[in-house]
């Protein structure tokens, strides 16, 4: 059972890659802008140039709840070439001095299209409850229409499994003011008493962030989401007494370099 939920995780993601490389007619040409460059047919246009590094923070924010404030963050780093790169992922959420949850990944990034790339590493969960550690395979990167979208699957000791889902999407109004939707989706393959999550999904989120951009390195915020634990989940944080769904206002900064 559990090498069948591990296989069903290993086939979405192929699902969802061979699904992005395929857009509609309607979808824009992806090398309309390319310069007659692609992955295929030819050195590209970045071959031979050295590693580049950046540090992206997509969200640096504080969350307003009643009651219960918080400060979260979301960075990516990344070092290398155009086809291989060393990626760091970091998001937590840090409560009354004490950091409450963290997922940190290190991955390996190989890219397989021009929008595409696979990612294999590994993930470190921590804050409250016990730390857990996973082996991570994912594919991210720009889906028709648009859609920044992200696919991770982790297998942990002792049969556990999971499944992340992340997209996101950027309306511009006007070349500075950007609104933003995002979602994201939480799935384990067995229940884990010790961190009071079930099977199935487990938790979701979803928010809306607009932004004014005073230059692309460096953008302020205001936004509200609203997430939470789903399903079985959800029955153990109502039996503990705990809030399932919140909604919360956020205000925040958006910055690279």
């Amino acid at each position: 059972m559990r090498r069948a939920r591990w296989f069903t995780m290993v086939a979405v993601l192929w699902g969802v890659t061979a699904w992005a490389q395929t857009p509609s007619a309607e979808a824009r040409d992806p090398h309309a802008e390319a310069a007659g460059y692609g992955f295929s047919g030819g050195a590209h246009p970045h071959a031979g140039h050295p590693a580049y590094s950046v540090l992206r923070v997509d969200r640096f924010e504080h969350a307003f709840m009643p009651g219960d404030d918080a400060t979260l963050y979301d960075l990516h780093g990344r070092y290398g070439g155009s086809f291989d790169r060393a990626v760091l992922k970091a998001e937590g959420e840090i409560a009354r001095g004490k950091v409450r949850a963290a997922r940190t990944e290190l991955l390996w990034s190989h890219a397989v299209s021009p929008f595409w790339d696979t990612q294999l590493g590994v993930r470190h969960d921590g804050g409250v409850g016990p730390d857990r550690g996973w082996l991570a395979l994912g594919v991210e990167g720009l889906a028709p229409y648009w859609f920044d979208v992200e696919v991770t699957a982790y297998l942990g000791p002792a049969g556990r499994t999971a499944l992340r889902l992340a997209a996101s999407y950027e309306l511009l109004l006007t070349q500075r003011l950007i609104l933003q939707p995002r979602v994201e989706a939480d799935f384990h393959g067995k229940r884990d008493s010790a961190l009071d999550h079930g099977s199935g999904l487990t938790d979701a989120v979803a928010g809306l962030r607009l932004r004014y951009e005073f230059n692309r390195q460096f953008a302020p915020y205001l936004g509200v989401e609203r997430g939470g634990k789903v399903g079985n989940s959800a029955d153990l944080a109502q039996a503990a007494g705990e809030r399932a769904m919140t909604t919360r206002w956020v205000a925040g900064l958006k910055f690279w370099f």
